[in-house]
């Protein structure tokens, strides 16, 4: 290495602070490379993040600023632009693979910059692309990239067989939560404590709001993830030591009175590159083999990681930047305004409300209530995909645009027409009155489709089929339901009931 090379400035995105971006091995920077952050402003102008996401995303750099001392130069600048400007002017610049379309190109267009590999990720973009090109089908399927994923890294496995002759667990992994319990009963997850920095940047965010620079929703509460490399890896502790057994049986069930269930909460320190999803998914398998954890809780963490993130990380490449304009079920639907803000008081379902003021209290929810409510609810409205996948980026900590892109607009909203799911996640009230205890409550019942106890998913389910029954009833999985139309006898009067319903 030249003098000249370790010379370079090395320049860290807000979400790439983990050690392992530094690290000179593998096409990394220099050992001895400077460092360069730059805190733009322009970022929070041009959407209104959720005031804990912002928070999270500030803190979490200017804590690793903090840490690299005198290594780095922090930017503060309106823009990334005017920060190289100021840092570096036209000189040399290197940058790890950008994670998202736009940073991309921005970055593509600045001659002195010079794009490392992409880190924070098992599969590297050419190894991904070369598996997909090999399929010979513009359909990819989560599950075949997640078989050869546990096969090329040796992911639970035994020889040349999956741990305990099944790849997929998921069937042991559907229990709906305990009858009668309010909680799973397990430990708490793991929970930062707020220093000077926080205190820095809730400061910061209150003046830009009060001035009129930047506006958010929602609420920022004591932080509630990590924002260092040390608090995430605490996190990853306590999750695998005191939380991973009970994960597997209860992973798509919500109880309403214990949001986080077993889940690791581990989504944004993975996503601002605190951690690494190797030692994460080994971390899991550690637990599995010495006793520690059951498998289907072990394969179920590892298929969220090495499966689900992984896949969605390099869908979002491969497919590219025209991915996310897909509507094939052209949908024109605006979002109501009650939904933008986080207001539960907008709709009469109580799992509507209950989760939009999780959302707003705190910029997360689990799985199933992102994708089986809040999405199934805005398929069902006809919502514009892309309005939807701009709200679930700017409403969660852990929603950067390569999450947001593929998990709305292909599995939540349909929007790609099947690229890369089999069918549309939604369905009618029975399923959330199977998997959680929120229509107890509910002035809806699960089980009416019509009237004034009509539930908005059992009446909306019915109204998606029949607005699309064309392209449906030719779908292998979903035939058999949609020719479960023709057996209702209140069709016309549901119909005419959801083109007026108010939420």
């Amino acid at each position: 290495m030249s003098d000249e090379e370790s010379a370079t400035p090395h320049w860290l995105f807000g979400d790439q602070l983990g050690p392992h971006f530094t690290d000179p091995s593998g096409g990394g920077p220099h050992r001895d490379a400077p460092l360069l952050m730059i805190e733009a402003r322009s970022v929070f102008r041009r959407r209104r993040f959720h005031r804990a996401k912002a928070h999270l995303i500030l803190s979490a750099m200017r804590h690793r600023a903090a840490e690299l001392g005198e290594r780095v130069r922090y930017v503060k600048a309106d823009t990334y632009r005017e920060g190289l400007r100021e840092a570096v002017g036209d000189g040399p610049v290197t940058v790890h693979h950008p994670t998202s379309h736009a940073a991309r190109a921005f970055v593509d267009t600045l001659p002195s910059v010079r794009v490392l590999p992409a880190r924070g990720f098992l599969v590297a973009h050419e190894e991904f692309r070369k598996w997909a090109d090999g399929r010979g089908t513009k359909h990819l399927r989560q599950e075949d990239f997640y078989r050869w994923v546990r096969r090329t890294h040796d992911l639970l496995m035994e020889g040349d067989r999956p741990a305990g002759g099944r790849w997929n667990l998921d069937h042991d992994n559907r229990e709906p939560p305990p009858r009668g319990a309010s909680g799973l009963g397990v430990p708490a997850p793991y929970r930062p404590r707020e220093s000077d920095i926080d205190a820095e940047v809730r400061s910061d965010l209150d003046r830009w709001a009060r001035d009129g620079d930047v506006g958010f929703v929602g609420e920022d509460a004591p932080r509630r993830f990590p924002a260092t490399r040390r608090e995430a890896l605490a996190a990853l502790r306590r999750f695998a030591e005191h939380r991973l057994a009970t994960f597997g049986a209860y992973e798509d069930a919500v109880l309403a009175e214990d949001r986080t269930m077993s889940h690791s909460l581990l989504s944004s320190s993975l996503n601002l590159g605190l951690l690494d999803p190797a030692e994460c998914v080994e971390r899991a398998e550690a637990r599995w083999r010495s006793g520690d954890a059951p498998l289907n809780s072990a394969e179920g963490f590892v298929r969220q990681i090495a499966g689900w993130r992984e896949f969605v990380w390099h869908v979002y490449w491969y497919f590219g930047p025209e991915y996310r304009e897909s509507n094939t079920l052209r949908h024109r639907g605006r979002l109501p305004e009650w939904f933008t803000e986080l207001s539960s008081r907008g709709t009469g379902a109580n799992c509507v409300a209950h989760v939009l003021d999780q959302v707003r209290e705190t910029g997360w929810t689990h799985h199933i209530p992102r994708l089986m409510i809040l999405g199934s609810l805005a398929l069902q409205r006809g919502w514009e995909p892309r309005a939807v996948t701009d709200w679930f980026h700017r409403s969660f900590v852990d929603g950067y645009d390569w999450v947001m892109v593929p998990n709305v607009v292909g599995m939540s909203q349909y929007a790609d027409g099947g690229r890369m799911t089999t069918k549309p996640y939604t369905s009618g009230g029975a399923y959330i009155d199977r998997m959680s205890d929120l229509c107890g409550p509910c002035r809806y019942k699960p089980t009416v489709r019509v009237g004034e106890d009509a539930c908005p998913f059992t009446a909306g389910y019915w109204n998606l089929l029949h607005r699309h029954r064309d392209r449906f009833e030719h779908n292998a999985r979903m035939g058999q339901v949609v020719r479960g139309l023709d057996r209702l006898t209140d069709l016309d009067e549901l119909l005419e009931q959801e083109r007026h319903r108010p939420d």
